[in-house]
């Protein structure tokens, strides 16, 4: 009996010793989009149309984003975006125009070179996924059975 408790108080040292806290998981997957930095070229955009998606880390617990399409020398579109901790949940936050309030999504998949941030109550999109490979990255917005790709290059 004394050796089981004894191996016991033993196990839940090591559990407790390599647990992570939530916010350090937390903070770990943040990190994990240090690839998204700098400024992504849209591609395959209409002749006379550009846009580009640009982001900067500002802090351990924000990124800062912008999406810009132009139709020749006019701006067309802008987007402010930004990942945030807020919680001890990494939000994906999109501002544009149309709505009155920025729009939270939270992040449900996060690998070394993606994400997935979802937010089922929004009319449009209600997910968006962020796939780089190389210099390239597919962002693809989704919902109700709608689908939409962007394709850019990191210059």
């Amino acid at each position: 009996m004394q050796k089981t408790l004894w191996l016991l108080t033993i196990l839940c040292a090591f559990q407790i010793a390599h647990s992570q806290s939530p916010l350090q998981k937390v903070s770990d997957d943040f990190k994990k989009l240090d690839w998204l930095e700098g400024t992504w070229t849209r591609l395959e955009m209409k002749p006379g149309h550009t846009g580009y998606e640009s982001w900067k880390k500002i802090s351990t617990a924000e990124w800062k984003g912008s999406g810009v399409n132009m139709k020749g020398t006019d701006t067309a579109f802008v987007e402010k975006l930004k990942l945030v901790i807020k919680d001890e949940i990494i939000y994906y936050v999109a501002d544009i125009a149309e709505n009155k309030e920025p729009v939270y999504f939270k992040l449900t998949v996060i690998t070394g070179n993606s994400f997935v941030c979802e937010n089922p109550q929004h009319d449009f999109p209600k997910k968006i996924t962020y796939q780089k490979e190389g210099k390239k990255l597919k962002a693809t917005i989704s919902g109700d059975g709608k689908s939409f790709d962007y394709l850019f290059e990191k210059k």
